[in-house]
């Protein structure tokens, strides 16, 4: 019995190691993020987040999934479709103006991905973010206005 418990205890502290090695440190993780928002509506090339961590693609992406737990293009996929959700709730954008915002190529792209990711198309998405919000002011209050008649 004491074989058994002293195996799960070094299997599970191997286990906790293999879970903390291999990632980016924290500098290049920090630095691939950054360049990864500053650079959302454009095209991001892996091959070029690996080089200015001065690592090769390969390492680079097994080092990023290890960090963050998504390959580098899951996660910039998973940041393009939060900014696009952002946009389509805060702002007037039409859904082809964000796609290009957010980085996709064109709306039908952009609609995939985002109905794969949410389950939903993003104008459906759009109509429940509009339902779901609360009114401002000016729809909440009724309107107070004299009508003036012409006769």
């Amino acid at each position: 019995m004491a074989h058994v418990q002293h195996n799960a205890a070094r299997a599970s502290a191997t286990e906790t190691r293999k879970t903390t090695t291999g990632g980016l440190s924290p500098w290049r993780e920090s630095l691939v993020k950054k360049l990864i928002f500053d650079g959302l509506s454009e095209t991001l090339e892996v091959t070029e987040l690996a080089r200015a961590c001065a690592l090769s693609r390969s390492h680079f992406s097994r080092a990023f999934k290890c960090s963050t737990g998504l390959s580098p293009q899951d996660w910039i996929r998973c940041q393009r479709i939060a900014r696009a959700k952002q946009l389509i709730q805060n702002t007037d954008l039409t859904l082809t103006q964000i796609s290009l915002e957010c980085g996709f190529c064109d709306q039908a792209h952009f609609c995939h991905i985002f109905t794969r990711s949410e389950g939903i198309t993003p104008f459906a998405w759009r109509c429940q973010a509009v339902r779901s919000a609360p009114p401002t002011t000016a729809q909440a209050a009724p309107s107070h206005t004299a009508q003036i008649h012409v006769q």
